[in-house]
């Protein structure tokens, strides 16, 4: 008898336990704490996070670094002074990042250097990189390193991405409908913007980062003149202004016809000199509001969209004449 109350008992225990379950929503970042044994030994090796820099993707470097080994390592790992196992992160514009001599030439903007050095007679783990992307990057890597039972005492990684553009293409509609209904309904809430931002906008852009993504195309191939309006553009602006800390530039498809649809002009002929004049008025515009908007992705005269063959000319001429109105700006077509 009391053998099976024992039993009873530890079957509503169970029963009654809140029930905790996986939903996948934090991807690859989940930062569960380590086995215990490991857990101890990167706790021992990263002890603060210093920096000097206060640019927005190496204070977001920061913050993942914390989120990232507080949870890895069941302790709080924050900003603090240079002692044995800080973790050191930045540009060369930070004299001591200067000072180590780190092969950062080569590495572009997006290219990091993960090092094990001492400064100030302490032992270290540098993060280095030329521009702030390039330290947001490495501090995933690091991370990635830890989470996948990898050692930290000994880093001497140099890497750079042997893409340019790694760009994620919506199928987005203003109406929040995918394109063809895939995914379900869109994550962008145009309703709402911008007045209120969606915080999942920031974990995109977080996840996102964490795999080297740079740009995101905002919406459908099949693309809305409005998206080029003033009212969507100051929706398109809040978006880019989360992204940005990650490294996440946006784009828009636009639809070769806007000139017609949006800007009174009787023609969207790619060689008529108005419409060139149009276009490079709207690019204008964005890059006054998006500094660093990535560029135009244009579907053209496939099933049943616009492009510069209704008017006798090749995908080379519309392509170039959209490009001469981002060029100013460093924009891309696509």
């Amino acid at each position: 008898m009391g053998k099976a109350l024992g039993w009873i008992m530890l079957l509503c225990a169970l029963w009654s336990a809140p029930a905790r379950a996986e939903d996948g929503y934090d991807l690859w970042l989940r930062y569960h704490r380590l086995p215990a044994v490991q857990a101890d030994r990167v706790a021992a090796a990263a002890t603060s996070i210093v920096r000097d820099e206060d640019d927005a993707p190496i204070v977001a470097a920061a913050g993942e670094l914390t989120r990232g080994l507080s949870g890895l390592t069941g302790g709080a790992v924050a900003a603090g002074p240079i002692g044995d196992g800080a973790i050191v992160i930045g540009t060369a514009r930070s004299p001591r990042i200067a000072a180590l001599g780190l092969p950062l030439s080569g590495l572009g903007r997006e290219g990091f250097v993960l090092r094990s050095a001492t400064i100030d007679g302490r032992r270290v783990t540098v993060i280095a990189a030329n521009a702030p992307v390039g330290v947001l990057y490495g501090a995933f890597r690091l991370l990635r390193i830890v989470q996948t039972g990898g050692a930290f005492d000994r880093l001497a990684v140099v890497d750079r991405p042997k893409l340019d553009l790694r760009v994620l293409d919506h199928w987005d509609n203003p109406d929040r409908y995918v394109e063809r209904g895939y995914a379900g309904q869109s994550l962008w809430d145009w309703q709402k913007l911008p007045g209120f931002a969606d915080p999942r906008y920031t974990d995109y852009a977080r996840a996102n980062a964490s795999i080297g993504i740079n740009g995101a195309v905002l919406n459908n191939v099949n693309a809305s003149p409005d998206m080029l309006t003033p009212a969507f553009l100051g929706k398109v602006e809040k978006l880019a202004a989360i992204f940005r800390p990650w490294g996440i530039r946006v784009y828009l498809s636009a639809k070769f016809s806007a000139p017609i649809e949006i800007g009174g002009l009787k023609t969207a002929d790619p060689l008529d000199p108005v419409v060139a004049a149009w276009w490079r008025a709207k690019a204008d515009e964005i890059y006054a509001r998006i500094p660093d908007f990535g560029g135009f992705l244009v579907k053209a005269n496939s099933e049943g969209q616009p492009g510069p063959g209704d008017y006798g000319r090749s995908h080379a001429e519309g392509a170039n004449m959209l490009a001469a109105a981002v060029k100013p700006h460093g924009g891309v077509v696509m």
